[in-house]
């Protein structure tokens, strides 16, 4: 006697399609969780006022790049994270040297780098000098002898006689500088962890 056993419908073909529900189901849920937290972090940074620039900066990478897996993967960072972690965290900066934090002021102008203008920078582009001047109350500052242009900028003066010379504050000079903490990464982050598991079975109960 010969006994043949079927399955109807086939149990590999349903095991198959399961397994094939499941990746595309976990990949979706993770590159929506990723695009949701990229999209809430760049609205912390420019709602902050840190600029639409810093928060572009804030990019997204989902795994695999194709296809789809039970393995999927998203992650998001920043291209600027020494900026962005300071206005996460709020940390106390100090000078490297142990001496003074040269913070400019509008009379300073741009750094042409980007970023803020160094003493060292300012003076190479004016010719002008910076002079050190100490105060007992309130930063001290560093001071040049020039002019002041429409727009605001300290620039060396062409008059011969002396008109319109000024002293300018350049440079405000402090030992330590607390940066203001603007940001909660951390808060959005965790709302994107914690969605993930019902994503998952929402896709896959969709899919089914």
């Amino acid at each position: 006697m010969k006994l043949k056993i079927s399955i109807d419908p086939d149990l590999a073909a349903l095991m198959q399609a399961e397994i094939a529900a499941g990746e595309k189901a976990v990949t979706t849920a993770m590159r929506e969780a990723g695009a949701g937290l990229k999209s809430a972090w760049r609205g912390q940074v420019t709602g902050a006022g840190l600029g639409t620039r810093l928060g572009n900066s804030i990019r997204l990478a989902t795994y695999p790049k194709g296809g789809e897996s039970l393995n999927a993967a998203a992650l998001v960072w920043s291209n600027a994270p020494v900026i962005v972690s300071a206005h996460d965290t709020g940390p106390l900066i100090r000078s490297r040297d142990g001496f003074w934090l040269a913070i400019p002021t509008p009379a300073a102008g741009k750094s042409t780098k980007g970023g803020r203008i160094t003493p060292g920078e300012w003076e190479r582009r004016t010719g002008l000098r910076l002079r050190f001047i100490y105060r007992r109350r309130g930063p001290s500052l560093l001071v040049a002898e020039g002019r002041l242009n429409s727009k605001g900028r300290a620039m060396a003066s062409k008059s011969k006689t002396g008109r319109g010379l000024t002293t300018v504050p350049i440079f405000l000079l402090v030992p330590q500088v607390e940066v203001r903490k603007r940001l909660d990464l951390a808060r959005d982050a965790e709302w994107a962890i914690d969605g993930v598991t019902g994503r998952i079975v929402a896709e896959w109960e969709m899919r089914k």
